[in-house]
């Protein structure tokens, strides 16, 4: 059984060809490949004809809010866990990032997608690695591919960083190493605040806490801008197979979160708040007590 990330991609490959990398910013159309709904000319008009009503599907949503905690507040490791319980995520303020480094970050990333795709191929994603540039890993659960394209960064950000810039890629190692060190602190922060309000012990999870011993990976992810986005997907409702994830949002809405028995939320960005959210793994270490956060559609 993998004990690593690494271990467990090396031992579950996805083998996608670089002719599925798309150019998005050169397309003009959206490629059947990419289609994840039929065009209306598609769909043929027909009425029930017991009930005389048309009939659609239609995906439930609901209007409630993700709770927003303040990590400063005295109340905080109750609401964590009332949120762990009911909604399998939620939204933090006060968290000790920077606001200037999240831009930084933000800027990186815009850097590295803005690069022609022959480049940002230089630094391709192995079929059985974990690092570098390619889609979505959950890509081969689904028939279509998504309108996205992502950077997954584990361990140091120098190999890859060097075959994109190979003269000049020191600035964004800077940016993205102090980006894991405050991320790893905050997530320790936030496992502790998690595991605490479920009443687990503290001898019980060690591993856990701000100088844990855990590891973690940086994925940064570009949605384009798409030439028919209501048949597009940039990225499928899922699961993630983590025990945490903490997320950054820019100021671009479009990410929804399901609540069991209410629906998909749509999640509106706060400047400077991130978020939180579990997903299997947590749920396997103690199983009962909260909620996997299911994602999409972006």
């Amino acid at each position: 059984m993998p004990s690593r990330v690494s271990d467990a991609f090396r031992s579950h490959p996805l083998h996608f060809n670089h002719h599925k990398h798309l150019d998005f910013n050169s397309l003009k159309e959206l490629p059947e490949s990419h289609a994840w709904t039929a065009t209306p000319l598609d769909h043929y008009p027909c009425t029930d004809p017991i009930n005389t009503t048309t009939t659609t599907t239609t995906t439930t949503t609901t209007t409630e809010s993700v709770p927003v905690i303040d990590l400063n507040d005295q109340n905080a490791l109750d609401q964590v866990g009332h949120a762990c319980r009911t909604w399998g995520v939620f939204q933090v303020s006060n968290h000790g990032i920077k606001t200037s480094l999240l831009h930084e970050v933000e800027s990186a990333g815009k850097r590295l997608f803005s690069l022609p795709i022959e480049q940002k191929l230089r630094a391709a994603r192995s079929p059985d690695g974990v690092s570098g540039y390619g889609v979505a890993r959950i890509s081969s659960f689904f028939p279509k591919l998504m309108w996205s394209e992502g950077f997954t960064i584990f361990g140091s950000p120098a190999e890859q960083a060097r075959r994109l810039w190979p003269h000049g890629y020191s600035n964004f190692c800077d940016v993205i190493e102090e980006y894991e060190k405050e991320m790893k602190q905050l997530a320790g922060r936030l496992m502790w605040l998690i595991l605490g309000s479920l009443g687990i012990a503290q001898e019980d999870v060690k591993w856990a806490g701000p100088k844990g011993d855990f590891t973690g990976a940086i994925q940064l992810n570009s949605y384009p801008a798409c030439p028919d986005p209501d048949r597009a997907m940039g990225l499928a409702a899922h699961t993630d197979s983590t025990l945490l994830t903490i997320l950054y949002q820019n100021n671009t809405s479009g990410l929804q979160v399901l609540r069991e028995g209410s629906g998909w939320a749509t999640v509106q960005p706060i400047p400077g708040h991130l978020w939180s959210m579990w997903g299997i793994f947590f749920i396997y270490y103690q199983t009962g007590c909260t909620r996997a956060c299911s994602i999409g559609p972006w």
